[in-house]
């Protein structure tokens, strides 16, 4: 047990106290490096660059960078640059139109570093200088376009700011890929209130005519189905005399039928009236004298004019008429 646990502990030290120190020393004095995806290693010495590692993988340094790799790390230096791609986003930079119209410009654009050593020694702040340089581009490139063309045409006016900003950008170690102008709105809130504002009564107009459009449809469309119901009516008015006329005709041809139909007819209107019916039977002569006496004493007489020219007329109204006990009422 004690030889198993004294091999254990020398195994623990080796594996990760004795390696890792031993592998660091080894980099340290310039024998191998391991460059990383997406990064770069440029080696300096004396001011002079003695070699740039761009793949990733395993190096043996004194085969890339020659003798001078085990004093490169203690008189030297190595810079690491990460060369993934990159992108940023400026936003509302200032553009005028052709009309005056103060206009914003959102510009998208990717970047990568093409050349690391220009990158390094060209200029000392690359990055803010490409992103100066776009700003820059897009005002000297867009400025003074016309406003509906500014709005619509935006692929024409990211392939202007890419050619612009490209041959600077190189210089520097920058290599600029896609350019893209996302965005285009007006700065002037005053402006943009009065747009609004435009907008919103061209919407009224047009909904205004869209109901008076569909009023005026509907209008024609009743105008229409009350000109055909009119016809309609008139040509059922004009053949209903004819057709009741031949109906008559049929039925005078039989005299029973005829006589049946009329006093059916006429019982049919007395009942829907709202006449008052007295019914006298036929044997009863003096009853039926005595109610019309009792009609003559309603109804209203009249004197003759006198020879002064006057005339009176006296009038017995039948608003409290006296009861006769000879009338049936039924």
């Amino acid at each position: 047990m004690e030889h198993l646990f004294a091999g254990f502990m020398l195994t623990f030290l080796g594996c990760f106290m004795v390696l890792p120190l031993f592998l660091w020393m080894l980099r340290f004095f310039g024998l191998y490096t391991i460059v990383y995806e997406g990064h770069c290693h440029v080696y300096l010495l004396f001011g002079q660059v003695l070699g740039v590692l761009k793949e990733p993988g395993l190096y043996f340094l004194p085969w890339h960078i020659g003798i001078k790799a085990p004093i490169v790390h203690l008189l030297g230096s190595c810079k690491v640059i990460d060369i993934r791609l990159d992108q940023e986003y400026l936003r509302s930079q200032p553009v005028n139109s052709e009309e005056g119209a103060p206009m914003g410009i959102g510009i998208w654009y990717e970047m990568i570093i093409s050349n690391p050593v220009a990158y390094l020694f060209k200029n000392i702040n690359p990055r803010e200088s490409l992103s100066t340089n776009v700003r820059s581009s897009s005002v000297r490139c867009l400025s003074n376009m016309k406003l509906e063309d500014m709005l619509e045409d935006r692929h024409t006016m990211s392939q202007k700011v890419r050619e612009e900003v490209s041959p600077q950008a190189l210089e520097w170690g920058y290599k600029v890929g896609s350019a893209y102008i996302r965005k285009v709105h007006f700065r002037d809130a005053r402006m943009i209130g009065q747009i609004e504002e435009k907008v919103v009564n061209r919407l009224r107009q047009v909904t205004s005519a869209i109901k008076q459009d569909g009023a005026n449809q509907v209008s024609i469309i009743t105008s229409t189905a009350e000109n055909q119901a009119a016809a309609e009516f008139a040509r059922a008015a004009a053949v209903r005399p004819k057709i009741v006329g031949e109906a008559l005709q049929e039925i005078s041809r039989d005299p029973e039928i005829s006589s049946a139909l009329f006093e059916i007819l006429e019982a049919q209107k007395l009942s829907e009236g709202r006449a008052q019916i007295t019914m006298i039977p036929s044997n009863a002569p003096m009853l039926r004298q005595m109610l019309a006496a009792g009609v003559l004493e309603d109804t209203e007489t009249i004197e003759p004019i006198t020879p002064s020219g006057s005339s009176r007329t006296h009038e017995q109204r039948a608003g409290t008429p006296k009861p006769d006990k000879n009338k049936a009422h039924r």
